[in-house]
């Protein structure tokens, strides 16, 4: 529901508290067609970031700008039931002069594990070897060996869709490390072995379940509903949150698969999308540099694109100068400065404001209560507005988690119901390559067939299955060149099928024969 002091083009954040605006009350005000340009919510434990996140969703979402969000804790979800009118709540309206006016939002939920909400997957040429060798913590030699089998498939038009694919052409790869390395490099069969350990393991974890089809389709997460309000996409990231690197690493690459697909649009009224990065720390921990300056330049050039990002964490720390420094619009709840490095975050977090000299930002920073926060957004021309102590107005819509028969109404009658529910499991790398190797056995075996037959006569083979054959001194019978042929033939088909069977259980261990 609008809220009556807004101004057209805005999303209201708070009301300042200075003593100057007392007789003349300032709202802070999120401008929408300055929201592309990001943003940062940081604040310890507690202090309120994810209720800031859920006022600045539902904001988005009445302005027709979809949003996409993970979920940590679960309680992100209430933003799809109407609001309670809590107590508290009802007092901070009030305090902030504008009437509390409960209401419930447009959501989309999305599970990587299909649980709590539509699957989401990706194929493995679409991750690509940089986040894939993130994912797996492969060291520099192993992502060498990794880029040279995304090579490979490439170049003989191998679709690598899912785990197995990977798997198979990784296979190939080390069964052809000499032909490879002459030209691509040294292909080192142990860093084959080491990188598919790491596949056993994230498979275990039960990551295979992002790599398939169908893919997710950027454009439905940029859905508005009837009444032009924007979906709330929310991604269950509680059972995710059990494997950091995969968060990380899927958030990354939606990201990056939004850079790649929108259009250029320039400079909008308002975004064409919002993307809330919780818990950004995990992006950057232990990231290599390489990532980092991809992420930095996503982050740069995607605002193009329409689609503003906006990091939320603990610690302004967490995040990378250069990142850090793309943030145009700021929430900072309150720190606490207990430890030298909690002191040394307070003063960054202080000096990256533009100073208000009605107070001590630094001071504030830990003065602030639950539900308050320093903010400053971008204003004019695109500069920072002088840094205000503020107090966060209140969600419209219920904080705290749904239910679980809420969440499975919501999502049985969700639009996209059935779109992403059926794996699809068509020919790529891994049936391909299967295919070849089962056809070069069989023509392998063709010559020792048709030399077996030339062998001997069909007077031979008769006499030995009449029993032919001279018996020897001793009563014991010589055995005929028919019968020393074909028992030859037979065993080398028992080793081609000992062998075969074989690779069959090494496979099945691996996860590679088992259909996902």
């Amino acid at each position: 529901m609008a809220r009556p002091m807004v101004e057209e083009g805005t999303i209201l954040i708070g009301k300042a508290t200075g003593d100057a605006y007392k007789d003349t009350p300032k709202y802070e005000q999120l401008l929408l067609r300055l929201a592309n340009r990001h943003g940062l919510v940081t604040g310890a434990t507690g202090t309120g970031k994810t209720v800031t996140l859920q006022l600045l969703a539902e904001g988005f979402s009445n302005a027709g700008v979809p949003v996409f969000a993970a979920d940590i804790k679960g309680d992100l979800s209430g933003v799809a039931a109407m609001g309670e009118g809590k107590e508290p709540f009802v007092k901070r309206a009030a305090e902030i002069g504008v009437p509390y006016a409960a209401d419930s939002f447009p959501v989309t939920f999305w599970d990587l594990f299909g649980e709590s909400g539509h699957p989401v997957r990706a194929t493995v040429s679409e991750m690509g070897p940089l986040l894939l060798a993130r994912l797996l913590d492969l060291n520099d030699t192993q992502e060498g060996v990794l880029n040279i089998a995304f090579r490979v498939a490439d170049e003989q038009g191998l679709l690598l869709l899912d785990l197995k694919d990977l798997r198979a052409i990784l296979a190939y790869v080390a069964e052809n490390a000499s032909a490879l390395s002459a030209q691509y490099g040294n292909v080192s069969t142990q860093s084959v072995g080491a990188i598919q350990r790491q596949l056993l393991v994230l498979e275990n974890q039960k990551g295979e379940l992002f790599f398939g089809e169908p893919a997710l389709s950027i454009s439905d997460l940029m859905r508005t509903d009837r009444d032009g309000r924007g979906f709330i996409n929310i991604l269950a990231a509680d059972k995710l949150m059990n494997n950091p690197r995969l968060y990380a690493t899927f958030l990354l690459w939606l990201l990056s698969e939004l850079f790649e697909e929108l259009p250029e649009v320039g400079d909008l009224d308002k975004p064409k999308l919002v993307f809330f990065f919780d818990e950004a720390h995990m992006l950057f921990a232990d990231a290599p540099k390489a990532l980092v300056e991809a992420v930095e330049r996503v982050v740069r050039l995607i605002r193009s694109k329409g689609v503003g990002v906006y990091f939320v964490t603990q610690n302004p720390l967490d995040i990378p100068e250069t990142v850090l420094a793309q943030l145009g619009n700021r929430i900072q709840h309150a720190l606490r400065a207990f430890t030298p490095r909690d002191q040394r975050a307070v003063r960054a977090a202080a000096e990256t404001f533009r100073q208000n000299p009605a107070f001590d930002t630094q001071k504030a920073i830990v003065e602030l209560g639950v539900g308050e926060a320093l903010v400053s957004v971008l204003e004019g021309k695109g500069s920072p507005s002088m840094v205000e102590r503020t107090l966060i107005a209140p969600p419209s819509a219920r904080v705290g988690p749904l239910t679980q028969q809420e969440r499975e109404r919501i999502i049985a009658a969700s639009p996209l119901k059935g779109r992403y529910e059926q794996e699809i499991d068509r020919e790529s790398a891994y049936e391909i390559l299967t295919k070849r190797t089962a056809e070069a056995a069989a023509a392998k075996q063709a010559p020792q067939q048709a030399s077996a037959g030339s062998e001997g006569g069909i007077l031979d083979t008769l006499g030995t299955i009449l029993g032919g054959g001279k018996p020897a001194k001793g009563g014991r019978r010589t055995v005929t060149v028919t019968e020393r042929v074909i028992t030859n033939v037979a065993s080398s088909a028992a080793r081609t099928i000992g062998t075969q069977l074989g690779r069959a259980i090494l496979r099945g261990i691996l996860g590679s024969m088992t259909k996902r």
